[in-house]
C-alpha cells in the first residue's frame, strides 16, 4: 500500500513531455548546476528530497524517510530509492527544467508518467 501511495506521490499526474516550457537537461554537468545546494519540493504531496553531487538521495515524502542513489547514464537521471523501508526500483528517467526553479522527471527515459518539483 506504502508503495502505491509513494508511486502516486512521486509520479503525480500522468502527463508526456510536451513542449510547454520545459527543455530537456541533456548532461549530468547542467543538472548539477541547476541542483547544487537546493532542494526538491512537490509540496502537494510532502516530497523533499536532496539530490546529492556524491550520487546519494536523502530527504521524505509522505512522513516516511527517503534515502538512495542516483548517476548519470547515456543522458538520464537513473536512480534507485529505498522510502521507508520498500524499494523503489532502479529507473531512468529523463529531466527537464523550467527556467532555474523548476524540474520534471519523466521515467523509463521519457516514456512514461512525469513528476513535476521546486527547486528551493
Amino acid at each position: 500500500m506504502k508503495y502505491a501511495i509513494l508511486s502516486l506521490t512521486l509520479i503525480g499526474a500522468a502527463t508526456q513531455a510536451v513542449a510547454d516550457g520545459y527543455a530537456p537537461v541533456n548532461d549530468e554537468q547542467t543538472f548539477l548546476a541547476l541542483i547544487q545546494g537546493k532542494e526538491l519540493r512537490n509540496l502537494l504531496y510532502g516530497v523533499r528530497l536532496s539530490v546529492l553531487e556524491n550520487g546519494q538521495i536523502d530527504g521524505s515524502a509522505v512522513g516516511w524517510d527517503i534515502a538512495g542513489t542516483w548517476s548519470w547514464e547515456d543522458g538520464y537521471f537513473c536512480r534507485e530509492m529505498n522510502w521507508g523501508g520498500d524499494l523503489i526500483p532502479y529507473n531512468c528517467q529523463l529531466v527537464e527544467a523550467q527556467g532555474e526553479d523548476r524540474l520534471r522527471f519523466t521515467v523509463d527515459r521519457g516514456a512514461g508518467p512525469s513528476a513535476s518539483f521546486r527547486l528551493r
